[in-house]
């Protein structure tokens, strides 16, 4: 199981690197790489038409400004996408980003998480991962135990 973490630019790297985290959190394989939608549309196409030949599962793309990459890689591949919307130095508040990824015409989806939502990107992708592995599945039940016992120990230390 291989999920795939993609942004437009190396200044997309700090948001990303939080999907990156979950994935090795969850012990999940990653391959990571630079592909810009705009300055390396050969590579955006290579990658696209190959990666489930290559051993990827799901795909999260992450970027800013006008954001076309989730969209793009979505139109190519066969696999699914999750798109992470950046808020970039050229951004309008983020906006851009986030409807350039959530707007996607009937027959190209793009799972869409928050700007700046690369965490939930990771979760989602393992859990998709999960439906189709039961060790995956038990981390992430543990996972959200966790995230349970946490909320109740924070109220219990308010009484």
């Amino acid at each position: 199981m291989k999920v795939a973490v993609v942004m437009g630019s190396i200044s997309d790297m700090p948001v990303m690197q939080q999907a990156i985290d979950i994935l090795k959190e969850f012990g999940v394989e990653t391959h990571v790489d630079i592909v810009s939608a705009h300055r390396t549309p050969e590579k955006l196409v290579d990658f696209s038409n190959n990666a489930h030949k290559n051993g990827i599962n799901v795909i999260i793309a992450g970027a800013g400004g006008a954001a076309h990459l989730p969209g793009m890689v979505a139109s190519m591949s066969p696999l699914p996408v999750i798109g992470v919307p950046v808020k970039s130095s050229n951004s309008i508040d983020g906006w851009d980003s986030v409807l350039s990824i959530l707007q996607m015409p009937g027959g190209v989806p793009v799972a869409t998480v928050a700007l700046n939502g690369a965490k939930n990107a990771g979760l989602l992708a393992v859990q998709i991962l999960a439906s189709q592995n039961a060790e995956l599945l038990q981390k992430m039940i543990d996972y959200k135990l966790g995230l349970k016992e946490a909320v109740l120990k924070a109220a219990e230390g308010l009484k």
